[in-house]
C-alpha cells in the first residue's frame, strides 16, 4: 500500500473548504430537483428483486424493457423521499464480477430510521448476510452482485450529527 501524507491532505481539504464551500445564505440554490434514480447493473433480475424488495423492504415500482439494450430489463425500487434505485440486467454481455474502480461506485448510503435500522439488521442476520457496523449508525454490506450498500440511521441531510445539507 502506498503511504500518504495525511497532513498535506488535511491542509488541501481546508484550502478547498475555504475556497469552494459556501454556507448559509452564501450557498447558491441547486439547479437539480433531486435524485430521479440511481442505476446499477445486476446479473439476475429475480434474485435482485428478492434481495431489495424481500430483504430490504424497498418496494418494486416498475419493470420494463431497457430502451437502450433490447432484451434488457430496467426496474425500479422506492427508496423513500421520492427517490428510486434502478437496475439493468444486460444479458449476453458477460460483464464479469462487480469491481470498485476509480470513478465507479464505492457505496450507496440509504437513510432509514433507527427502528428500521434495527429491524433490517435482524433480517440481514436471519438471511446470513455478512455486514460491518460503524458507529452504531451505519451498517455496510454487499448486494448479491457485490455492490456495497450502507443503511444509515441518520436523517436525510445529516451524517453522524453533522448537518451536510
Amino acid at each position: 500500500m502506498t503511504s500518504i501524507d495525511r497532513d498535506a491532505i488535511s491542509a488541501e481539504r481546508e484550502r478547498i473548504r475555504q475556497d469552494l464551500l459556501r454556507e448559509g445564505p452564501d450557498r447558491p440554490a441547486t439547479s437539480a430537483q433531486g435524485l430521479h434514480h440511481f442505476a446499477l447493473i445486476c446479473s439476475d433480475v429475480r434474485r435482485t428483486i428478492e434481495f431489495y424488495q424481500g430483504l430490504l423492504e424497498f418496494p418494486l415500482t416498475e419493470i420494463f424493457e431497457n430502451r437502450d439494450y433490447a432484451g434488457s430489463n430496467h426496474f425500479f425500487f422506492d427508496i423513500g423521499a421520492g427517490n428510486l434505485l434502478a437496475f439493468f440486467d444486460l444479458p449476453g454481455l458477460d460483464l464479469g464480477p462487480y469491481a470498485e474502480v476509480l470513478g465507479g461506485l464505492h457505496h450507496l448510503a440509504i437513510s432509514v430510521t433507527p427502528e428500521t435500522w434495527d429491524h433490517l439488521r435482524g433480517k440481514l442476520d436471519a438471511a446470513g448476510v455478512e455486514y460491518l457496523i460503524e458507529s452504531e449508525r451505519s451498517i455496510y454490506f454487499r448486494d448479491p452482485d457485490g455492490a456495497r450498500l450502507e443503511l444509515l440511521a441518520d436523517p436525510l441531510g445529516e451524517m453522524y450529527g453533522t448537518k451536510v445539507l
